[in-house]
């Protein structure tokens, strides 16, 4: 991709787009009839021309902030256009944003006007009114909602900005295009203006973190940020792929395949949960992002197939995932792709060499019999044109990714956070290591520190665990107005230290194992991850979700909410089970056979204490907008089940 981003920022991006690519399909929203409604790359601009100079025609300044609650659809991706050509940037978030998020980021990040995407989300911003002084335009995407309480602020036209009135009134998206679109006509040339004046330092968006780990920050990211991630993405892109979106639109892990898309002239179609399978074999994605649940879920329900199989086909798919794990393991070791941790000497690689060459070689045939009868078919889930996927916002397990990777539904997980707009390091079909998250980007130095004492560890040495640290052009600029807690994070030379816990591998490719925020300390002084447990439980399919506790306490133990499909004869709600100690019973069993050290775990790492949930996690509650569990409010949540599982103990001991 390097070679060919040429922009100084994304206005001058959506410029060249629209000159190179013209009239192919840019974005598609899916219509009631299954039908995917696109516009082109000419279009696209046309219109984010039309409503940069409408947002400016009521007011808006240059480097002024506007919000935008909105999911994936077509109309997000042209107001992201006019609020960048107009030389603003955009707070994001989905329809799912709180009261408390409207009431905190909206006014925190000095936002001067508000995209929203419907009604509903409408309804909420005239529900905080109050807390919302800045606010001075409300802009609605959807034009088939019916506002009755707003009509007559909807039949307004946009008038001239000396006639506008400094409340809030609520204005068609469609009417400010047409607005703008007029005023173009007459000459109006006040965006080219806006777009020759930015400057790469500028900030494109401000993204409040989920929250996680507390308050949402607002990370500020430049065009110089997004710029390098385009020019540094190490995989092809064209004209003729075709990405399918279903990450929150929002999320800068998402915003990148967005302008990557723009960038090369391919075509990206909006989807959502809802709709993933039916939209796989509509659009036949050849690439599309994606978070480790949507994996888990696939991977789930093609378990689920295969088992309710007939037995001959039980048995071929056995038969034939086996030989391609086999032939797939001795091709990552052949290529240099084979999780190496430790590091080999001549005699052990000399070794393993004969070993794969011989496994290859009785496995071959099997292989390519079964995979044509067998694993094709199962490709086919995914539309049959799928070259890649990219797997972030979150460590995707390892028998999840060895799985797909089988079967060559290439997973090539990348890494990164909000604040690295997000790639550090990504995998590619030449640095495929299953287990790692691939190479770091060009550009992009990489330090592993000691945790207690803050010595550098890599570089040089390989294969020992410390704190993460990146240094490049896609680190953040800063958290917006929170100079105290960016000084925590990002030193003066640049530094900035991600929180996560990493291994450069012997691939000189880098592994996550955890973070320094979610490690467990117990009273003896033992350092715990909990994510590798977590994701050992998450296999059992009696376990829908589960958090591992012992932070300060002598043992773990975890709170597990049960898979409600298998435990019909005990109850119909999450409730009923928790307080079923047959449940608890074997819950504590599955629990005790899956955490041993059989299986790879450390005394210290089993789970002594097991508590059920009595309802299933949320998005915007327990779980973020990118599924990963918001351990502080969990913790809150259930303090008194965490302290059940320690004060019982504490009182047997007593008696």
């Amino acid at each position: 991709m390097s070679s060919k981003v040429t922009a100084k920022n994304l206005a001058e991006l959506f410029y060249e787009s629209a000159k190179k690519y013209g009239d192919k399909p840019a974005f598609g929203t899916r219509n009631n009839l299954k039908q995917f409604v696109t516009i082109n790359f000419s279009e696209l601009y046309e219109v984010g021309l039309a409503l940069a100079t409408g947002l400016i025609e009521l007011g808006l300044n240059a480097r002024e902030h506007v919000a935008v609650l909105s999911d994936n659809r077509k109309e997000w991706i042209i107001a992201n256009y006019g609020i960048i050509l107009s030389g603003a940037a955009d707070v994001p978030r989905g329809t799912d944003v709180t009261d408390g998020d409207i009431q905190y980021i909206i006014p925190h990040s000095d936002a001067k006007m508000v995209f929203v995407e419907n009604e509903t989300t409408l309804r909420k911003i005239e529900k905080n009114r109050n807390d919302l002084p800045n606010i001075t335009y409300v802009i609605l995407m959807d034009e088939e909602s019916i506002l009755k309480n707003t009509k007559d602020n909807l039949d307004k036209r946009i008038q001239t900005h000396s006639n506008v009135q400094t409340i809030s009134n609520t204005i068609k998206m469609s009417d400010l295009i047409a607005k703008g679109k007029k005023l173009r006509e007459l000459g109006d040339r006040r965006v080219e203006e806006r777009v020759a004046a930015i400057k790469p330092e500028d900030l494109f968006t401000i993204i409040y973190t989920s929250g996680t780990t507390g308050e949402p920050k607002g990370v500020m990211l430049t065009h110089t940020n997004m710029i390098s991630q385009l020019r540094n993405i190490p995989i092809s892109i064209g004209p003729k792929d075709r990405f399918l979106s279903i990450l929150p639109v929002w999320h800068s892990f998402e915003r990148v395949f967005q302008m990557g898309t723009i960038a090369m002239g391919a075509s990206q179609y909006y989807t959502n949960v809802r709709n993933i399978r039916e939209d796989l074999s509509i659009v036949k994605p050849t690439f599309m992002a994606s978070a480790p649940r949507l994996w888990e879920s696939i991977y789930q329900a093609m378990q689920t197939k295969i088992q309710t199989g007939s037995f001959l086909k039980k048995i071929l798919f056995k038969a034939a995932y086996h030989s391609a794990l086999r032939i797939q393991r001795s091709l990552h070791f052949f290529k240099g792709n084979q999780l190496d941790l430790n590091g080999r000497n001549f005699l052990q690689s000399v070794l393993l060499f004969i070993f794969s060459l011989f496994t290859f070689i009785i496995f071959l045939v099997p292989y390519l019999i079964l995979d044509t009868l067998v694993l094709k078919k199962i490709r086919q889930v995914t539309g049959g044109n799928l070259r890649g996927t990219v797997s972030g916002g979150g460590a995707l397990p390892l028998h999840i990714d060895e799985f797909f990777n089988t079967i060559r539904i290439p997973v090539f997980e990348g890494y990164g956070l909000t604040e690295t707009s997000p790639g550090l390091a990504f995998r590619t079909p030449k640095h495929l290591v299953v287990g790692s998250v691939g190479p770091l980007f060009p550009e992009t130095e990489i330090m592993l520190k000691d945790i207690e004492t803050g010595k550098v560890l890599y570089p040089p040495e390989k294969g020992i665990k410390g704190e993460v640290h990146v240094r490049g052009p896609q680190i953040m600029k800063g958290y917006y107005k929170r100079p105290d807690i960016t000084t925590k994070v990002l030193s003066n030379d640049g530094w900035f230290n991600t929180g996560d816990l990493g291994i450069m591998t012997y691939n000189d490719t880098l592994k996550i194992v955890g973070r320094t925020k979610e490690t467990i300390v117990l009273l003896n002084g033992e350092n715990i991850e909990p994510v590798p447990i977590e994701n050992k439980l998450c296999q059992s399919p009696y376990i829908d979700h589960v958090m591992v506790v012992g932070q300060d306490q002598k043992y773990l133990g975890a709170l597990i909410l049960p898979a409600l499909d298998k435990f019909k004869d005990y109850g119909s709600t999450y409730e009923q089970l928790a307080t079923n100690r047959s449940v608890q019973q074997k819950m504590e069993q599955e629990v005790k056979n899956m955490i041993r050290t059989e299986n790879g775990f450390k005394s210290f790492e089993k789970v002594v204490e097991v508590r059920l949930l009595p309802k299933a996690f949320e998005v915007g509650d327990e779980l973020s907008a990118k599924l990963s569990i918001k351990r502080h409010v969990v913790t809150a949540k259930y303090q008194s089940l965490i302290d059940s599982m320690y004060l019982e103990k504490i009182k047997v001991s007593v008696d």
